[in-house]
C-alpha cells in the first residue's frame, strides 16, 4: 500500500472553484473518509486522485511519486463507484477478472487471482452468479473484489452504500472496516453520511464549498470542531447555536445563564451546546435553563426533546423514561464541561 499527498490542489468548472487549494495526505494503510454535503468538492477532490479528472493547480503524490501525468491505469489505485459499476450480463467471476484480461494475464493466473480475491471477502459460492442474482452487500463486495485482484496501491471509494437500504448499509458499513483491517490497505473514503465518516474513519476530513474545514480522528471532529460549520455538520440532533454576550466568566443569552470554563476574552460569541449536554437533572450551581416543549421524539434508547428557552431553539436529549408532553416546560441542567464557544465574525472554536 501507498501513501496519498495532496499539494495545493485547485480545480475549477468553468471558472467556478469546485475544490480550492486543498492540502491533505492519507497515512500508508490509514481509513481516510472525505465527508461534506452535496457540491462540496469532496468526489471532485477523488476523481483527481483517480486520474479521472486533472487539477487546475497543485499536485497528487502516491507512493512519494506525482502521479499528475500518469493516466487512471498506470496509478495503481482501484475505485468502487456508488453503482458498483458491474457488467449485467457477465458472471461475478468474469466481472472480477476483467480487469486482469485487460492487462494480458493468462487465464490460469486470472483464476489464481479471482480464487483468492473470492476467498478473502467470502463470495466463493457467488462466482457463476450474475449481478442480477445478488443482494446489495454482495454486488459491494464484488466490486471490492475487482478492485483487490489488480492489487492496487489505494482503493478510493466513492459513496459505496448510498443505494443500500439502512439495515444493509449497517451490515456493509461493518464488513468494510474487516475488509479494510484484513487488507491492511489505504482506503480513501467519499460519504454526505456523517454516521459513515464517523464510524469507519481513522481520520475525516469535512469539506465544504472545495475547502477542507478539518481533518483529525472521529472523537476529536465531534469533541473539539474547528469552527460553527463542523460543529453543525456532525451529530444529530445538530449542535444547539445560541447567541451570547460574555461578562468575564458568564455567558447570558435570552433565556439563561451559565458560567464558562474559563473567560474567552470577548463580549459576544456563539454558545454552542450538544443535546446530550442537556438532561433533566439540574444540578446546583451548575447552570441550568427551562424549556417550553414543543415537540417530543421517543426514539427507543432516546428521547429528544425541541422546544425554545426564552426566543432561542433548544434540543436535549433526556431519560427515554422521562415522562413529558408538548406544552409542558422542564428543568434541564447543563454538563458545563462539554460547551463550545465560537466568534461571531469568523465562527471558528474558541473554547
Amino acid at each position: 500500500m501507498a501513501e496519498v499527498e495532496v499539494r495545493d490542489i485547485r480545480k475549477a468548472f468553468g471558472g467556478v472553484p469546485a475544490v480550492d487549494g486543498v492540502n491533505l495526505v492519507c497515512h500508508d494503510g490509514e481509513y481516510l473518509v472525505l465527508l461534506g454535503p452535496s457540491g462540496c468538492g469532496k468526489t471532485t477532490l477523488l476523481r483527481m486522485i483517480a486520474g479521472l479528472e486533472h487539477p487546475t493547480e497543485g499536485d497528487i503524490l502516491i507512493g512519494g511519486h506525482s502521479v499528475r501525468g500518469l493516466p487512471p491505469r498506470a496509478r495503481k489505485i482501484a475505485m468502487v463507484f456508488q453503482s458498483y459499476a458491474l457488467y449485467p450480463h457477465k458472471t461475478v467471476e468474469h466481472n472480477i477478472s476483467f480487469p486482469l484480461e485487460a492487462q494480458g494475464m493468462t487465464k490460469e493466473e486470472r483464476a489464481t487471482r479471482v480464487r483468492w480475491a473470492a476467498g478473502l471477502l467470502g463470495i466463493e459460492s457467488l462466482l457463476q452468479r450474475k449481478p442480477r442474482q445478488l443482494s446489495g452487500g454482495e454486488r459491494q463486495r464484488v466490486a471490492l473484489a475487482r478492485a483487490l485482484v489488480r492489487e492496487p496501491q489505494v482503493f478510493l471509494l466513492d459513496e459505496p452504500l448510498s443505494n443500500l437500504d439502512a439495515k444493509l448499509r449497517v451490515q456493509t458499513r461493518i464488513e468494510l472496516q474487516k475488509q479494510h483491517r484484513a487488507l491492511h490497505a489505504t482506503f480513501i473514503y467519499v460519504t454526505h453520511d456523517q454516521v459513515e465518516a464517523m464510524t469507519m474513519g481513522d481520520r475525516i476530513a469535512v469539506m465544504r464549498d472545495g475547502i477542507l474545514q478539518q481533518v483529525a480522528p472521529p472523537r476529536d471532529i465531534y469533541e473539539n470542531p474547528a469552527n460553527m460549520y463542523v460543529a453543525g455538520f456532525i451529530g444529530s440532533p445538530t449542535m444547539n447555536f445560541i447567541p451570547v454576550t460574555v461578562d468575564n466568566k458568564t455567558a447570558k443569552a435570552s433565556g439563561f445563564e451559565i458560567e464558562l470554563p474559563r473567560a474567552p476574552g470577548i463580549e459576544k460569541g456563539v454558545l454552542g451546546i450538544r443535546p446530550e449536554a442537556l438532561d433533566e437533572h439540574a444540578r446546583e450551581g451548575h447552570g441550568g435553563m427551562d424549556l417550553k416543549v414543543e415537540v417530543v421524539e421517543v426514539l427507543g434508547s432516546d428521547q429528544f426533546l425541541y422546544g425554545t428557552v426564552g426566543g432561542d431553539a433548544i434540543t436535549a436529549r433526556v431519560d427515554p423514561a422521562l415522562k413529558v408532553s408538548p406544552g409542558d416546560r422542564v428543568r434541564l441542567g447543563v454538563d458545563t464541561r462539554r460547551l463550545h464557544l465560537f466568534d461571531v465574525e469568523t465562527e471558528k472554536a474558541l473554547m
